[in-house]
């Protein structure tokens, strides 16, 4: 069907979202708490899978042994549901160069570490003796850790870290520029300043500004659990884990405020300050009929399912729905339910060979056990469209 404009410019629809199928990726394979799954840079045929515990495991897609490329379960805390060994990034010249970076909860203090080991073409497991930290953030409380650790099409290094936990942000760290909790941090780690193993990039948005970390890409930000950039087009999406009421994706942009714990999703949380100009309004928003801890997904670029190009898969830990939306080019945004009535439960979704996607799944929240799936399209329909910033009809992040 085309439209046409009172001009006789045609305007072709979008194509529609399709319904999707998750299919099992390693048959036979379970994982204890799986968080994150990844491509094995530098092999189209292996996946790699993050263990909430502390195990990182390689795994072929056409069968054959795991291996553990790194073990990390006596040096980190899965005390509290959301603290864990909770992401982890390669290098992006990998395997040239081999370094991992991993982010992770701590005790004694409580903390979130972000480190950086390195590998050896003679030992397929990592040494620990290789760890070098990065960064440590003082951890209040044991939930709201966040954590997503990846580098952008910039060659930076990007960190999402939770408010510090317990309800509501009591400390207020969403607008308290002198922390990097709540936020997204920005790191250059192929330098060192001095004493310091990264440097801040001189385009961050508050270097020189007084009172304010220079690591701050973004802040106002509850728990974002799980971002991820759009290949084609550079863009970071997130999904932000809501309070009381509203889960919220966003697409997180150079100095952006996004508002918590002003708002939450686009509504006011605090009195006397849903006005405030300066909050970027999340793209997309669901209420609690529809889930309790949203999973920030991928946007889709791989090559087998040209119906799928450009939509950002999505789902809720809690309710064990998984959506996908498309943005319109005029800026509306379409999304509807993808696997009908069937539940997922996901806590991470990742890009494997090929750029096709795949999800960390389990049977019910807080299960001990995990598969991985991976996600084909199955048909289409009619999508749901409404337009930007309309809401649309709650894991670790929670």
């Amino acid at each position: 069907m085309v439209t046409t404009i009172a001009c006789a410019q045609t305007i072709q629809p979008p194509e529609p979202i399709p319904n999707i199928t998750a299919v099992p990726a390693l048959p036979g394979h379970t994982y204890r708490e799986p968080v994150q799954v990844l491509s094995f840079p530098g092999a189209d045929d292996s996946l790699v899978i993050i263990e909430r515990a502390g195990r990182v495991v390689v795994t072929p897609l056409r069968g054959g042994n795991d291996h553990i490329l790194l073990d990390l379960r006596k040096h980190l805390t899965t005390r509290n549901n959301e603290e864990g060994l909770l992401s982890l990034a390669f290098h992006p010249s990998w395997p040239q160069v081999q370094e991992v970076y991993t982010y992770r909860s701590m005790k004694n203090p409580r903390r979130t570490v972000l480190s950086r080991f390195t590998g050896s073409e003679d030992d397929p497991q990592i040494d620990l003796d290789t760890e070098e930290v990065l960064l440590e953030i003082k951890q209040p409380w044991g939930n709201h850790n966040g954590g997503t650790v990846l580098f952008g099409p910039d060659g930076m290094l990007y960190l999402s870290v939770g408010d510090g936990g317990s309800a509501a942000d009591p400390h207020e760290n969403g607008q308290n520029m002198s922390t990097l909790l709540a936020k997204v941090l920005r790191i250059d780690p192929s330098k060192k300043n001095g004493k310091q193993p990264y440097v801040i990039p001189p385009d961050n948005p508050f270097v020189g500004t007084d009172g304010v970390r220079p690591e701050i890409w973004a802040t106002g930000l509850r728990n974002v659990w799980r971002m991820a950039f759009d290949s084609k087009t550079g863009e970071l999406w997130a999904g932000d884990v809501g309070q009381n009421a509203w889960e919220e994706i966003d697409i997180i942009t150079r100095g952006g405020n996004y508002g918590w714990n002003h708002r939450e999703g686009m509504h006011p949380f605090k009195k006397g300050t849903e006005d405030n100009p300066a909050f970027i309004k999340p793209i997309i928003e669901y209420g609690r009929r529809d889930g309790g801890s949203v999973t920030g997904g991928e946007v889709y670029r791989g090559g087998k399912y040209p119906s799928m190009q450009g939509v950002y898969i999505y789902g809720d830990y809690m309710s064990g729905r998984i959506w996908g939306a498309r943005r319109d080019d005029d800026g509306a945004i379409q999304t509807r339910e993808l696997t009908g009535e069937k539940r997922l439960f996901p806590s991470s979704f990742g890009v494997g060979p090929n750029g096709e996607l795949y999800v960390c799944t389990f049977n019910a929240p807080y299960q001990r056990t995990g598969r991985i799936m991976r996600l084909e399209a199955s048909g289409s329909q009619t999508p749901k469209t409404k337009p930007n910033p309309k809401p649309q009809e709650s894991n670790p992040g929670t």
